[in-house]
């Protein structure tokens, strides 16, 4: 019964974090598995994120005020989710790829070690959750956008140089950063949006030829994240278009946050990842006490 009353003050305490505007998180069955800051490769540069594991979704957010207060909510089903391992790459070090049905990202941590508790407790809940459920995992997967830094021309024409007029857009399919001329087309991709999305002409031609389906992944440019370079401000806040939402500041109200200022140890909570499962007559089972497990 501890566990019962510890996780939901723990879950509670995390939708106070989000306040209104984040989605009620504390559903019968649910349970916290983790929680802990991690570096997330956005569009513009990596930025510290609040990610919170729980055994059926995957939650992260902007940190406005560390352990207090957080926004931009992102929930993102279990059984949608696949990692997949990154090699270090300059001072990007201890890294993965969340990559999901309607979003893809990479995520870094601060050491070896908390990068191998992470993924071992994200598994874990995805197997977990899959043997419970009966469901399978998803085979649909959206690409992992190419950070702006990492391309000042056109990736497809490899002419177009982008400046503060010329902005880049990246396609929703492959993920890479094209100029408008090289983007003119749209695609409906449904595990992304229910709208037709913007993708770059060598998807597109791709996906209407029917050679492959509208969720499975074109080939490619070599995309390995890599650490972002100075360079001439010629990004714009509306390249990339719609759910970017996470890729923004925090509130005005932080102006101290920053990814060498929050604390990145995380906090896993021992216990039955599975547990709480409701019966017929709505009770529940009680996993074992829990533990702080903090490196």
């Amino acid at each position: 019964m501890n566990f019962l009353l510890s996780n939901e003050r723990r879950i509670s305490n995390v939708e106070g974090c989000f306040g209104a505007s984040g989605q009620p998180l504390l559903v019968p069955g649910r349970v916290l598995v983790g929680e802990g800051v991690l570096t997330k490769l956005c569009r513009k540069k990596p930025k510290p994120r609040q990610f919170l594991l729980f055994n059926d979704i995957l939650v992260y957010g902007n940190i406005v005020i560390n352990k207090k207060k957080y926004n931009k909510q992102h929930l993102i089903p279990l059984e949608d989710i696949k990692l997949q391992s990154l090699d270090d790459e300059g001072n990007l070090k201890n890294g993965w790829q969340i990559i999901s049905a309607k979003k893809s990202f990479a995520v870094y941590a601060a050491t070896r070690t908390e990068k191998a508790e992470w993924m071992a407790h994200i598994n874990k809940c995805i197997q977990d959750l899959l043997a419970k459920t009966g469901k399978k995992g998803t085979t649909e997967h959206a690409a992992v956008w190419v950070p702006d830094s990492e391309a000042s021309t056109c990736m497809h024409c490899l002419k177009s140089k982008f400046t503060a007029l010329h902005r880049r857009h990246h396609c929703r399919k492959c993920g890479g950063v094209v100029c408008s001329n090289c983007s003119t087309k749209k695609f409906l991709l449904p595990s992304q949006s229910s709208k037709p999305l913007r993708v770059c002409d060598n998807c597109y031609n791709v996906l209407s030829s029917g050679k492959v389906l509208p969720d499975q992944e074109p080939k490619r440019h070599n995309t390995v994240p890599t650490p972002p370079q100075k360079e001439d401000k010629v990004e714009d806040d509306s390249s990339s278009g719609e759910d970017n939402s996470d890729d923004e500041e925090a509130a005005a109200e932080n102006p101290g946050v920053s990814e060498y200022q929050v604390p990145t140890t995380p906090t896993f909570y021992q216990g039955d990842h599975a547990a709480l499962v409701g019966d017929e007559d709505g009770g529940t089972t009680e996993p074992m006490e829990t533990i702080s497990n903090e490196v």
